[in-house]
């Protein structure tokens, strides 16, 4: 892990020494997240009291963080790039957390559009906002009463110079294709982008300038869709993803796209940045040997045995009886191996891979690769 660790170090010196373009500015003060469980440092654990057990938090943390990983998640790493701590979780209320550099709002499960009865999370993106409209009131009502707060608390200026960050819509899509057709699907995905525009508005009214915002990656390549939906070969494309899957993401991120030109045009005084975090994962399962590892879709933290070692009755760390016998779902001897973690979810590794590949700055519109005096040839 030490030469998978330093790359990111080298990352974070040319960020620091390293002018860029105006749009986009690594020098922020805080960052406010909105998402579900790829940016969810202990949202869900918090809100809902849901239990994770080791070996998750394994490679980074010792124990479990909170986080549905081994270890650190894309959003952590990116912070270690802006120099600013890892981001507290809004609802956990334990140990006097800190919010000064910011707050993570995402919660493991949620949607953009509201969350349904039988919801695992029902902190969808709606919710999430106003959460964030309530915090961002509280913090300018503590302020004149006295520093006791001050570093707990961020500063007035804090919430127009921050960076808000996105990445939400995947569980729209995937919990849609247990109940309804792919071509229903489709022509959900603008109502589902009208409320996250919706969201965006409301955060731009509150003062909010700089905007990230993360597509969808590719859903079909995901342990427990191909379990459920790719036992039939002929759904499945040359990498074993499922295809619909996969369809509906790339549609989904076109809209996406499209979206966040709009708002660059609707927005002038602020800044839209949206990654094409698809692509890199894409390429990443694609060409996985190429950057040091060896599963680009087998489970981690599961269990089965191959081809996916995945069973959707049991989770990572859980104990059940199943078909009579006694399993615990254990971790791989080696999660730098593998790109999934837990049928769901990245490696630490992976999310390493992830964040990297976000620096160099070649899949962001605007692009900020052209800033780049270097070339890093990423190879594990």
């Amino acid at each position: 892990m030490a030469s998978k660790a330093s790359t990111i170090h080298i990352f974070t010196l040319f960020l620091i020494c390293i002018p860029f373009s105006n749009s986009i500015d690594f020098n922020y003060p805080a960052v406010f997240n909105f998402g579900d469980s790829n940016s969810d440092t202990g949202g869900l654990v918090a809100g809902v009291g849901e239990s994770l057990l080791p070996p998750n938090g394994q490679t980074y943390f010792r124990k479990p963080s909170g986080r549905f990983c081994d270890g650190r998640l894309i959003i952590d790493f990116l912070m270690d790039a802006l120099e600013l701590p890892y981001l507290n979780p809004y609802l956990d209320s334990i140990g006097a957390p800190s919010f000064k550099r910011g707050c993570d709002f995402a919660v493991a499960a949620s949607t953009i559009l509201p969350a349904t009865a039988n919801a695992i999370s029902p902190f969808s993106f709606g919710v999430q906002v106003d959460q964030f409209i309530r915090f961002k009131s509280r913090v300018l009502d503590l302020q004149p009463k006295g520093r006791k707060a001050d570093k707990y608390i961020p500063a007035a200026d804090v919430f127009q110079k921050g960076l808000y960050t996105f990445d939400i819509g995947q569980n729209d899509l995937a919990g849609a294709f247990y109940s309804k057709t792919y071509d229903q699907i489709i022509a959900s995905i603008p109502t589902t982008l009208a409320e996250f525009e919706a969201g965006i508005k409301k955060l731009y009214d509150e003062g909010a300038r700089n905007f990230w915002i993360h597509n969808t990656g590719p859903l079909g390549c995901l342990a427990q869709n191909i379990a459920k939906f790719g036992t039939d070969p002929s759904k499945l494309d040359e990498l074993g993803c499922v295809i619909t899957h996969n369809q509906a993401s790339k549609l989904l991120n076109l809209q996406l796209y499209a979206l966040c030109k709009k708002l660059q045009g609707q927005y002038s005084d602020a800044n839209v940045t949206h990654v094409d975090i698809f692509s890199i994962k894409s390429n990443l399962i694609a060409n996985y040997s190429k950057y040091g590892f060896e599963q680009p879709i087998m489970v981690c933290c599961g269990t089965g045995g191959p081809p996916l070692n995945y069973d959707s009755r049991i989770t990572c760390g859980q104990t059940k009886v199943l078909n009579g016998t006694s399993v615990t779902v254990k971790a791989c001897n080696d999660s730098t191996e593998y790109v999934n973690w837990d049928g769901i979810h990245y490696t630490e590794a992976a999310n390493h891979f992830v964040a990297s590949q976000i620096l160099t700055g070649k899949y962001s519109d605007p692009p900020f690769a052209d800033q780049m005096p270097f070339l890093l040839k990423l190879k594990f």
